[in-house]
């Protein structure tokens, strides 16, 4: 609802004429560049003691191709704003942003379950519910009015998305291509499955390892396997990812590899859409699958490098001047109250015999 309205915004903006189209473009272009400089300047104040690491924002060349494809900068710079609200301990204001944002996009949905898990990693419950409760508010005082007034109109998204097949970018595409097609009704139900499975495995993970990951490290995974299983990439997803990449693991080397991978499969996918009008001159279906499993790959690889940090916290830059989650608000510093590791065993203490001592 939140995209319609700046979308409605855009609209009122823009005047009548010949030139129409071309304002409305500009306008739009202007006003996610407005969305764009508060991703960047969130992602500065996210982690005060690393300003710098927001130039990757910035820079990032999925940002530069697909930052005006949609209008998703807008749940972008939502969401950043809401983690670096968090940084600073603003629950309520997090909360309410995290919640806009889920009203502008869907995805920031499966970052509640990051912050859930954490808090309950840390026993952090009272905030926990003080901020999913003016997350589930600011998001009601956006959608309400249109739930009451406009029900079908409202509901339209979740049964387009609930009724949609595979489609471009996606794992499901590629193997359709490879003549492993699944079913409409089958394929909801093992993209639920597999998102269930995936987020589910994150979480033990964020219970498991000796030291309690970052809240950027977990938002990251579990918006990568919403990604990497979803029914659809567009090219402008890789936005929803990079100011949480930044974030959970800011090096460049790692980053800008990931990005290659983004970047082919974004000429990847116009190439191909070229080839549905003139076969002749678009990419041919094989290769286009080749470039999704590239995206899927680059993803992937980015993800694992994130678990190695957590698994090895030696590796992890942000924590390498002894930190421990200066992102992480209520939780940087915070000690464990649960967690799934097993009690080292312990040792009894080697006692020394005195050969002097006479035996009885």
């Amino acid at each position: 609802m939140l995209t319609g309205m700046f979308m409605l915004i855009s609209a009122w903006l823009t005047p009548a004429g010949n030139s129409t189209v071309l304002w409305f473009y500009d306008i739009n272009v202007v006003l996610l560049g407005l969305c764009l400089f508060v991703a960047v300047a969130a992602t500065a104040l996210t982690v005060r003691r690393r300003p710098w690491d927001a130039l990757m924002v910035a820079l990032a060349p999925g940002v530069i191709l697909a930052g005006t494809i949609n209008w998703d900068l807008l749940a972008v710079a939502l969401t950043a704003a809401s983690m670096a609200a968090w940084s600073r301990r603003h629950l309520h204001w997090s909360g309410a942003l995290l919640g806009l944002a889920i009203a502008a996009k869907f995805y920031p949905i499966v970052i509640v379950a990051a912050v859930a898990v954490l808090c309950l990693r840390s026993g952090r419950f009272r905030e926990f519910a003080h901020w999913s409760g003016a997350l589930v508010v600011a998001w009601l005082l956006v959608n309400l009015p249109f739930i009451v007034l406009a029900p079908s109109g409202w509901s339209y998204f979740y049964r387009f998305s609930a009724t949609r097949g595979q489609d471009f970018g996606s794992v499901w595409l590629a193997l359709s291509t490879a003549g492993l097609h699944v079913s409409s009704g089958t394929l909801n139900k093992l993209v639920s499955l597999l998102l269930v499975i995936l987020v589910a495995l994150v979480m033990l993970l964020a219970l498991r390892v000796s030291r309690r990951p970052r809240l950027a490290q977990i938002a990251f995974l579990v918006v990568a396997a919403f990604i990497v299983v979803n029914k659809v990439y567009s090219p402008q997803y890789v936005l929803w990812l990079i100011p949480l990449a930044v974030l959970a693991r800011p090096r460049w080397r790692d980053f800008l590899i990931w990005q290659l991978f983004e970047t082919a499969y974004f000429v990847a996918i116009w190439w191909y859409l070229v080839g549905l009008d003139n076969p002749n001159k678009g990419l041919p279906a094989g290769w286009y699958s080749v470039a999704i499993a590239g995206h899927l790959a680059g993803t992937l690889w980015f993800a694992f490098r994130v678990v190695r940090d957590m698994v090895d916290p030696a590796g992890d830059p942000v924590r390498a001047d002894g930190s421990d989650d200066p992102g992480g608000g209520i939780l940087d510093e915070a000690p464990d109250r649960f967690t799934l590791r097993r009690p080292r065993a312990v040792q009894a203490p080697s006692v020394e015999v005195d050969d002097d001592r006479s035996m009885v």
